[in-house]
């Protein structure tokens, strides 16, 4: 096993204002595009690769085509939650990991979500993404 490479990241690059700024702004489209069934708004914001992953709470999704596919068969209705918990973090300005905890409206099981975005080309986009309803 190679050692360890020390950290590239000067402290004062993790969550620079402006960083953060942009992440909070992409996010929050993201969320409003999610319970509101945007799919264009949500297919824009994950990088279109081979490489893109999404692990749902009973899916596992490989590159960004079986996202893509899943988001378009998905039932439409009952994708209102509240965020209870939100953490987002950057790391210099091209990436960052958001951390949610949410409700389902009528439910009281607890959901979580992680993504890691990048600043791409285009823009920011979610390379990966994890869901899970804790038990």
């Amino acid at each position: 096993m190679a050692p360890m490479a020390a950290s590239t990241t000067p402290l004062a690059d993790i969550n620079r204002p402006d960083v953060l700024a942009e992440v909070n702004a992409v996010f929050d489209s993201y969320e409003t595009a999610l319970v509101g069934n945007d799919v264009a708004v949500l297919d824009e914001l994950f990088w279109h690769s081979p490489l893109t992953l999404r692990y749902g709470a009973g899916e596992n999704l490989y590159g960004f085509e079986a996202i893509q596919a899943f988001r378009q068969g998905r039932p439409a209705g009952n994708l209102a939650r509240t965020v209870t918990a939100r953490q987002i973090t950057t790391f210099g300005k091209h990436m960052a990991v958001a951390h949610i905890e949410f409700r389902r409206d009528g439910s009281e099981r607890i959901g979580r979500q992680s993504q890691t975005w990048v600043r791409m080309p285009e823009g920011w986009r979610v390379v990966s993404a994890h869901v899970s309803l804790m038990l």
